[in-house]
């Protein structure tokens, strides 16, 4: 199967990159690592939401099922000269094509499903939108690691099963992270181990051979692919995801619940907006640009839902100020709303997005937008001027002057404000447009069979329809034979805008789980060396004729001609893996001299290997292949990051980024251009 192309994530020194965007504070590479401490939900709890995720994964194999049906139908059909054969096929495709549908209306009942992720509190709230995790299958990385630790490496890859498990185990937890920090923290581990893994594991153009299933979170379509960018796509969508289910599940009956709602609806936006920027031509339509589009703008305007609950809760006084800060802080609510319905319209998410999730967007721009109006009566009628307050009655005109988008025809503000009668008028016609919004809200919210089954929402939209025909009615006269005025629109307006919070990767410390292969500035997928050489070292009257420089793993800086080392067949430019069997990738530079000066009359017996560097590979190819055409030439590409360097994006797939700064980039391929960090390393003769 053609898959389709994704940008790969590289490593690039000359990129401007933060902190947040690396898994650095990591501990270093040569650290004890003990296992992750993480770990997943039990898949066989029965909680609410384990059935839900139960249900979703049963549901997603079963329209893989049906698709590889489908799939094999059309090209018999296709294939086919038979008539009865292509009659035959043709009614097989109906109904598999029946049972499609059904099973994607199912899974987008569940994908509905917002009560489940909704808190228990008896408070009385609209209800959030919740996103529900993508699934995968198992991925057994076994074979392919082993083959390549075989290959790459040259190590008996049988020493490294216990890696192996662990980092298979880490995904299997993955898969069922639990609804808290420690969820969270799981998918960022794993997320953040990847980049070990890719570094470990996947050279430049080409794959590893494992296969990376995961199927779209709304539609249940399946999606494979080889390339690991699919994997940390699909791992940071659930991170959003995940932020989007505790968002929804905080009680906000108290400010407390409201800004833990606040922080994980904008860590999701966060998420969702660092994936649309750093992943293109994605396999499954929920991360398409388009989507998550959409994505951060509902969780966007989540949050300014949850600013408007925040300051109806402080705000304490029924001054005429205030109000007229409520009425547009819920036009601003009602506003952001409109915005996310206007993107679920557009032609590729029309026939994506869930029917409940834009019925619950419209109903919710309605409501607020009838909020707004009320409050703008509240102000209006419940308001009266105090001829002792000429300060606070020019601080209500000010007010009130830029309360409407359009200033509104008929008497000045001043003159409303101080007449009892237009300020009834006025307000009534706010209470008027309110109640349509009501009944408009109410309206669509009746047309939605999911909706209908949220209590808690068709609570919250009677309570406060009731509010303002009360209110209506308390104002309506019998003698009001005038017909009702159109009421302004309101200008929407906040004081807190929401913010795209970006996902700090460098809050949870992972170790590379595959560390006994070696330092990465030298043992990586990128690099390619020779085998590994033993060179019998007798000390001799000028010592052993050797330089070493560095550490992890000790470079042979230079060789004396003629001397002990160059006459054993040491060169420059060999790294030490090995000093008499005893593994030192990792070692000091002190550790490998006083190994070396702790040598026996019998000598000492080194393990080292040499890189090839980027030119030496042209040059033999060329020679090799003569006037030959050579495509792995055309893919050679140099890896920025020598030991001591930071690390660059996680999530820079876009290859053709342009690296800024005339800095050198340094090539982890030539033993003679690698950089050994800013300060100078020690270098002395033995």
């Amino acid at each position: 199967m053609e898959e389709p192309a994704t940008r790969e994530l590289e490593m690039s020194l000359s990129d401007g990159t933060s902190d947040d965007e690396m898994p650095l504070s990591l501990p270093a590479e040569g650290s004890g690592h003990s296992g992750s401490i993480r770990k997943g939900c039990d898949p066989f709890a029965q909680t609410q939401r384990s059935k839900l995720q139960h249900r979703r994964s049963r549901i997603n194999q079963q329209i893989n099922k049906e698709m590889r049906m489908r799939a094999g139908a059309e090209n018999l059909f296709r294939a086919t000269t038979n008539n009865k054969v292509k009659e035959t096929v043709a009614l097989e495709l109906s109904f598999v094509n029946s049972n499609l549908q059904l099973l994607k209306e199912e899974l987008e009942e569940l994908n509905s499903n917002m009560e489940v992720y909704q808190t228990d509190s008896e408070a009385v709230n609209v209800p959030m939108i919740p996103l529900g995790l993508k699934e995968t299958k198992e991925v057994d990385f076994t074979v392919c690691i082993q083959d390549f630790i075989c290959e790459h490496y040259g190590e008996d890859s049988s020493l490294y099963d216990k890696e192996i498990k662990e980092l298979m185990d880490l995904r299997q937890a993955m898969r069922t992270p639990s609804r808290n920090q420690a969820g969270l923290e799981l998918l960022m581990e794993y997320y953040n181990q990847l980049y070990y893994l890719d570094q470990r594991f996947f050279p430049l153009h080409r794959t590893l051979g494992a296969h990376f299933h995961w199927y779209d979170s709304l539609t249940g379509v399946p999606s494979c692919q080889r390339t690991l960018a699919f994997e940390k796509g699909s791992v940071l969508f659930n991170l959003g995801a995940l932020f989007t289910q505790i968002g929804a599940r905080q009680d906000r009956s108290a400010t407390v619940g409201i800004d833990r709602a606040v922080e994980a609806f904008q860590r999701a936006a966060g998420a969702f907006n660092y994936l649309k920027e750093n992943f293109s031509n994605a396999p499954s339509l929920d991360m398409s640009c388009p989507s998550l589009c959409m994505l951060v703008r509902l969780m966007v305007a989540q949050v300014q839902e949850c600013v408007f609950e925040r300051v109806t809760l402080t705000t304490e006084d029924t001054h005429f100020t205030s109000q007229l800060h409520l009425a547009q802080e819920a036009a601003r609510v009602s506003d952001v709303y409109l915005l996310v319905l206007q993107t679920m319209a557009q032609p590729l998410m029309k026939d994506y997005v869930p029917f409940s999730w834009a019925s619950m967007v419209q109903v919710k721009s309605e409501h607020f937008r009838a909020i707004s109006h009320y409050y703008a009566a509240v102000a209006l009628c419940d308001h009266t001027l105090s001829a002792e307050e000429e300060e606070g009655d020019e601080e209500a005109e000010k007010a009130f002057l830029q309360f409407y988008v359009n200033v509104p025809a008929g008497p000045p503000h001043s003159q409303v404000l101080r007449d009892p009668e237009k300020r009834r008028k006025l307000g009534k016609a706010h209470l008027r447009r309110a109640v349509i919004r009501h009944e408009e809200a109410m309206r669509v919210h009746s047309l939605c069979k999911i909706l209908r089954k949220m209590d808690i929402l068709q609570d919250v939209l009677s309570l406060t329809h009731k509010r303002s025909l009360d209110k209506y009615s308390e104002l309506d006269r019998e003698d009001d034979f005038d017909e009702t005025a159109e009421a302004p629109e309101i200008q929407s307006q906040t004081n807190q805008k929401p913010e795209i919070t970006p996902t700090n990767f460098s809050t949870v410390q992972v170790t590379d789980i595959f560390q006994r292969l070696g330092p990465l500035s030298v043992f990586c997928a990128r690099a390619r060396w020779g085998p590994v050489r033993v060179i019998c070292l007798q000390k001799g009257e000028g010592g052993l004729g050797l330089t070493l420089r560095g550490d992890s793993p000790v470079l042979v800086a230079g060789v004396v001609p003629g001397g002990c080392a160059a006459e054993a067949g040491l060169r420059e430019g060999d790294y030490i893996v090995a000093v008499d069997g005893e593994d030192c990738k990792w070692a000091k530079h002190g550790e490998v001299v006083h190994m070396l000066k702790s040598c026996s009359e019998r000598g000492v017996e080194l393990s080292v290997v040499t890189l090839h560097s980027h030119d030496t590979q042209l040059e033999r190819r060329a020679i090799a292949l003569s006037h030959g055409s050579d495509k792995e030439n055309t893919r050679q590409r140099v890896l920025g990051g020598a030991k001591g360097q930071s690390s660059a994006s996680l999530l820079n797939w876009n290859r053709k980024k342009k690296r800024e700064g005339g800095g050198t980039t340094k090539r982890l391929g030539s033993t003679f251009s690698l950089s050994f960090g800013s300060i100078r390393d020690p270098e002395a003769m033995y």
